[in-house]
């Protein structure tokens, strides 16, 4: 079905969370919504204070700047404009400007008559981000523990907080975390490079079906999910991926500081050997 046929059948009235009839129209092919309108509202403000900042310096080397959290000084208290205010109110912007965003997904599942898997992947990027510059910060006692705004100060604070707080390397959440990444990237390219081997044949061949992408998989690796389940498996994979990494994040600091026991591969292994001592002196017994 064409596209603008299709926009004629959910271009209804109703479905909306705040605002009734109010915000219930269409610019374009976009839907508005009081959600819309909140969504466009900080997305202005948050960048305009991003340009505003960097307008202060001390540079416009767009790898360079870096609009940075409040000192530790401050805590959790409000902190100057220059000294880190800027930083607190992007960061309400951004939070705003998701959320709002997430409502609005929320708004149009409504009067499309679908499920809200979307809005609710979403959200889990957002307690991401949320985990970063809010949670993990307000366990911490203190706003300088979010990361900066910044392309190299960004990756610097990766870098640093890694290594830092018991070492990413031997964070257990971590492991997870990257191992439903690069599984997520792997799914998406055995999807994508199939879906497009099937609709690209060569010259004088038909396009292949889905019987014939089910029946590759079962022959290359023994088993096929199908159409609908590699999708869930997908969406699966990407919201472990983000799920796990806000986990990381949150324990590192808050729970594992320094010296931390997942961090001493040495007591790991000592503990390993007496719990297998143990088990081997029972067994013979």
């Amino acid at each position: 079905m064409a596209m603008l046929n299709f926009e004629r059948k959910y271009r209804v009235r109703g479905g909306t969370l705040v605002g009734g009839d109010l915000f219930d129209f269409w610019i374009g092919p976009f839907f508005v919504g009081f959600f819309g309108v909140t969504a466009v509202f900080f997305i202005t403000v948050g960048v305009g204070l991003i340009l505003y900042s960097a307008a202060l310096g001390p540079t416009w080397n767009i790898w360079k700047i870096s609009i940075n959290p409040p000192n530790e000084s401050y805590g959790l208290g409000l902190a100057p404009l220059k000294e880190g205010g800027f930083w607190q109110i992007i960061t309400l912007c951004a939070i705003g400007a998701f959320s709002s965003w997430a409502l609005r997904e929320v708004e149009i599942c409504r009067k499309l008559g679908i499920g809200y898997h979307v809005p609710f992947a979403f959200a889990i990027a957002i307690l991401a981000y949320v985990t970063l510059v809010v949670i993990r910060p307000v366990l911490m006692g203190s706003w300088s523990h979010g990361f900066p705004y910044g392309i190299i100060s960004h990756l610097d604070w990766v870098s640093t907080t890694g290594y830092k707080y018991g070492n990413f390397h031997y964070n257990p959440a971590h492991m997870i975390a990257i191992t439903f990444f690069f599984t997520t990237c792997l799914a998406l390219a055995l999807h994508g490079s199939l879906i497009l081997s099937a609709t690209n044949p060569k010259r004088g061949e038909i396009v292949k079906t889905p019987e014939h992408e089910n029946a590759f998989f079962r022959d290359t690796i023994g088993y096929s999910i199908g159409t609908l389940g590699i999708h869930r498996l997908g969406l699966f994979l990407a919201l472990s991926a983000g799920f796990w990494s806000a986990i990381c994040i949150v324990i590192s600091g808050p729970l594992w500081l320094e010296g931390n026991p997942w961090a001493d591969w040495w007591s790991f292994g000592r503990w390993a050997e007496i719990i297998n001592g143990i088990f081997n002196l029972s067994v013979g017994q």
